[in-house]
């Protein structure tokens, strides 16, 4: 299968559309949605990526045409005709090049989790819940990295519940008691942090008869250009080595593989129903989630928001970020070999197409904002569009349109779903409501 491309119109009409030529009702939609802010320099400038002198662009009749791999042919030429093809010849092959090429492949001596459950309250959120506080102990000694799992579960249950497992940017807050409102978080402004918040309106979960899990990122893992000399991936360098090898796991790869062990906790409780468990994340720990769906047949759901470049975002689409910006600003997410494709998309060996495609057959939502156009919400629709074929190949249902929805209007009829919300680089209420009609549709 080849796709090709082709854009020629100006940006200001084609905020709100995401694939096809315009109808009239989506230019009346469009013409709503404010422009989208750019991701410039000091100077105002869209950004310039010093080694290969790429500029941002946010013209969609400067987007070019491009090809993108199929992931229903082998690497042999042969096509894949059939489910048992997909799963145990094709399906291989391209976890295997996400593995040598972009995130990174977990190594045999990964260090084994321990599970402590140090904090119970079986009165929280106002005699709503029952919490627990998890101690996730990965490895051994003095320098073993601990996480939190902090799980949240309705105390009216009769049986065990399904859970959003989400794993997030910010320590794990305390709830509201009795509320809808997303909660705020601590250590900004005058103790508060009012301008971003992650969490779920764990009040309206409740009422879909889920429980709900956060546990912070970095507690598996760093972020930042120092972050292999701490965190699970130091526990399994050799002795004298200060960075994984060239196919080694970056970060993104590391997150993944902490998802899946805030898992295996899940199927030991007995309040949970671990057979849905649905895995969330926002931003570069969207594209956590999607890797961990790909690697992971447990997770039920993937939950994907604003992942963007690398994430849910075709790559070889020039628009917003770039392989060129995620080269040069976040080269400890990848693998080393990574490096390699900045200036050189084309050469990618896979899209992100194939990421979701690799989640098949558990379904995948996925959400962009007009306002984030960085993350080019048009590049996602069009990886699930392309990931289709194998859905459908695999007895699941695709998106079930070509044509992008009009804003605020979510598709959530297959196995796929999507949602296009007005706002910017956020999980926003509307996203959280659409996500758990979502989930009523397949745990249900």
């Amino acid at each position: 299968m080849k796709a090709r491309f082709y854009f020629a119109l100006p940006f200001i009409l084609c905020v709100g559309m995401l694939v096809g030529p315009s109808s009239r009702a989506d230019e009346a939609t469009n013409a709503a949605v404010k422009t989208p802010r750019a991701r410039t320099d000091a100077k105002g400038s869209p950004t310039r990526r010093a080694a290969t002198g790429h500029v941002t662009n946010y013209d969609e009749s400067k987007v070019g045409d491009y090809t993108l791999p199929d992931p229903l042919v082998r690497a042999n030429g042969q096509p894949v005709s059939t489910a048992r093809t997909w799963y145990k010849q094709r399906r291989p092959e391209l976890l295997k090049l996400y593995a040598e090429d972009i995130y990174g492949g977990v190594p045999a001596n990964a260090p084994k989790a321990t599970y402590k459950v140090v904090g119970l309250d079986t009165n929280a959120l106002g005699g709503m819940a029952i919490h627990k506080d998890v101690e996730v102990r990965f490895g051994k000694g003095s320098n073993a990295p601990v996480a939190h799992l902090n799980l949240y579960l309705p105390a009216n249950a009769t049986g065990p519940v399904p859970v959003l497992l989400h794993i997030v940017f910010f320590s794990n807050p305390p709830f509201p008691a009795g509320t809808n409102d997303l909660p705020t978080w601590p250590n900004g402004p005058n103790g508060r942090r009012p301008t971003f918040s992650e969490a779920g309106p764990i009040t309206n979960i409740f009422a879909h008869g889920y429980g709900y899990a956060t546990f912070l990122y970095t507690d598996i893992q760093p972020d930042n250009s120092n972050t292999f000399d701490s965190g699970v991936i130091a526990l399994t360098l050799p002795p004298g080595q200060t960075k994984p090898a060239p196919d080694g796991w970056g970060t993104i790869s590391a997150w993944a593989w902490g998802c899946s062990r805030m898992l295996d906790y899940l199927e030991q409780d007995r309040s949970v129903d671990a057979r849905h468990v649905a895995l969330i994340g926002h931003s570069r720990l969207g594209k956590t989630a999607l890797v961990a769906g790909a690697r992971d047949p447990r997770f039920a759901i993937i939950y994907s928001s604003c992942a963007g470049e690398m994430g849910s975002s075709l790559a070889r689409r020039d628009y917003g970020e770039t392989v060129d910006d995620m080269v040069e600003e976040f080269p400890w997410w990848f693998a080393g070999n990574f490096q390699q494709y900045a200036g050189h998309w084309d050469d990618l060996p896979v899209d992100t197409h194939e990421i979701i495609a690799l989640n098949a057959p558990h379904p995948v939502f996925i959400g962009g904002g007009t306002l984030d156009q960085w993350a080019d919400p048009r590049g996602e629709f069009l990886a699930e569009v392309a990931a289709g074929p194998v859905y459908r190949l695999v007895g699941r249902q695709d998106l079930g349109t070509t044509n992008g929805p009009p804003i605020d209007t979510p598709i959530i009829s297959g196995d796929l779903g999507f949602h296009y919300h007005t706002g910017g680089h956020a999980i926003t209420a509307s996203d959280w409501a659409a996500f758990l009609d979502f989930a009523d549709k397949h745990f249900k």
